[in-house]
């Protein structure tokens, strides 16, 4: 135990990571100086770790959520106390409220708010609660300026509460490998509404160039994925567009250097990792003109308006008919990922949780 002690929440780590925990664990080697204790539910080498219940992460669906809340409101504030803690850094926007604990928590979108689903959890989550957490905070992270202006728009907390840090990606994943150009545009990620899938399915069908396909990568929704079967289906491009399941991490560079552009027309993110990614592996984009998205690419992709189809076609046909812009974006994708990683995401996150900790 040390004077300056910080105390990491990582009862949403799951074993199969996914954003939450692919940030929080990057973040780690740079927290590491910082000697922190660990909130976890099995031990992770090399670091000091206090163990929690297992069976609070999103993979117990609903139940698990409900056990990590119940959890943190009861069981955390005494945990805190106990390991005499000066500062509580949670990976996201939870934490015990009315316990006396200084936290600092991350914020990585507030897409509930902006595109609210009838009967989902999230929505009551983000509109009651998590308001609560922010309001009670020692100091608000958050991924990007756009998701800075939402918590000010959504919750009127005030900007100077609140600290930017880009995320990154996995630069010994995500690289450049010279790979032959294959025929097909590619997207990554989930099929919930706000990522715009009828939209992008919409411009594809209307290329004149029909030599390619449309390969859509990501786990499978029964809630959202049926309907885009059918809107496949209906506009005659089931030979066309590829339905690709989830895609193990290794194999997704390989997917990306091949892909002839990643189009990734989401009506809102919080950051977007596949962007970076796929512009890591030197791969064009085509991605939207709103929310994070231009503060990832700079000008090394093509921005459209993502409600505007034929914008997202035009974009598309400029990839397929013009080698000469292929090029310059591949090179300008590479150069602006360079400008991220995982070691400046920590450095920042490390700065700030240390003078937090002087403050106290």
């Amino acid at each position: 135990m040390n004077d300056r002690e910080l105390i990491i929440n990582l009862s949403v780590l799951m074993k199969r990571p996914t954003g939450v925990s692919t940030y929080a664990m990057n973040l780690l080697p740079e927290l590491k100086a910082l000697s922190p204790t660990l909130l976890v539910s099995e031990p992770i080498q090399t670091y000091n770790c206090y163990q929690i219940p297992t069976g609070l992460t999103p993979e117990k669906g609903a139940i698990g959520h409900l056990k990590r809340l119940t959890w943190t409101q009861l069981q955390l504030g005494r945990i805190y106390h106990k390991l005499k803690g000066k500062l509580l850094f949670s990976p996201i926007p939870e934490a015990p409220l009315g316990t006396g604990c200084r936290f600092a928590v991350m914020v990585h979108d507030l897409i509930p708010l902006r595109f609210p689903e009838k009967k989902s959890p999230l929505w009551p989550y983000f509109r009651y609660y998590v308001p609560q957490v922010l309001a009670q905070a020692t100091q608000i992270i958050c991924n990007s300026q756009a998701t800075a202006k939402d918590i000010t728009d959504f919750y009127q907390i005030p900007l100077d509460k609140i600290m930017p840090v880009p995320l990154a990606y996995d630069s010994n994943n995500f690289k450049f490998l010279d790979l032959p150009t294959g025929n097909y545009f590619l997207y990554v990620g989930r099929s919930a509404p706000y990522k715009n899938l009828p939209r992008l399915i919409a411009a594809f069908a209307r290329i004149k160039e029909k030599d390619y396909q449309l390969w859509l990568a990501g786990t499978p929704d029964r809630r959202y994925t049926p309907p885009i079967r059918a809107q496949v289906e209906e506009l005659g491009l089931t030979d066309k567009v590829k339905f690709l399941d989830y895609v193990p991490y290794n194999k997704l560079p390989v997917l990306m250097n091949r892909a002839i552009a990643l189009v990734f027309p989401s009506l809102w993110e919080g950051f977007g990792i596949p962007v970076l990614e796929a512009m890591a592996c030197g791969t064009p984009v085509i991605t939207s003109n709103i929310s994070s998205l231009p503060e990832i690419t700079g000008d090394a992709a093509i921005l459209v308006d993502p409600y505007n189809v034929g914008e997202i076609t035009a974009a598309m046909e400029t990839i397929v008919r013009d080698a000469g812009v292929r090029s310059d974006l591949s090179r300008a994708s590479l150069a602006r990922a360079s400008q991220f990683s995982w070691t400046k995401t920590g450095l920042a996150t490390r700065k700030l949780l240390s003078q937090l900790m002087d403050n106290c």
